[in-house]
């Protein structure tokens, strides 16, 4: 008897759960739809950490050559010793103080989309007895 049972329950058509109202597919849809969003979040961040990566290389890059040229050394050398892929150092000085500017544009996926420009200045005080260049 249980067998019969069993088989008859194996038969039965499985009917849908009230209120389902035919979200047959519905996940795969939403999937499709979020999908590309998620991508676009994802390259973002990853841009926006490359960008801030560039930055503090370039905030370190204008500290030595302002430094450099501080203590009276060859200060565009020092700052492009430093500075990242493609960086253009520039250093004034006027008075008693030295500024140097580090200027470089990020490409995101290497070129292929129009780049962000990152730029880093410091200032440091010409040491006594030096001409700041």
């Amino acid at each position: 008897m249980t067998r019969a049972r069993q088989g008859r329950w194996a038969t039965r058509p499985i009917a849908p759960h009230p209120g389902s109202g035919g979200d047959e597919g519905s996940a795969t849809a939403e999937l499709a739809v979020s999908l590309p969003a998620l991508v676009l979040m994802v390259f973002t961040a990853l841009t926006a950490v490359t960008a801030v990566r560039t930055q503090l290389e370039c905030v370190d890059a204008a500290r030595e050559a302002a430094r450099a040229a501080a203590r009276g050394e060859s200060a565009v050398p020092a700052g492009a010793r430093v500075a990242p892929d493609g960086a253009s150092v520039s250093v004034a000085s006027g008075g008693d103080t030295v500024r140097a500017t580090v200027r470089v544009r990020v490409h995101p996926l290497g070129g292929r989309l129009p780049g962000i420009d990152v730029s880093a200045t410091a200032v440091a005080a010409v040491e006594p007895g030096m001409d700041g260049g």
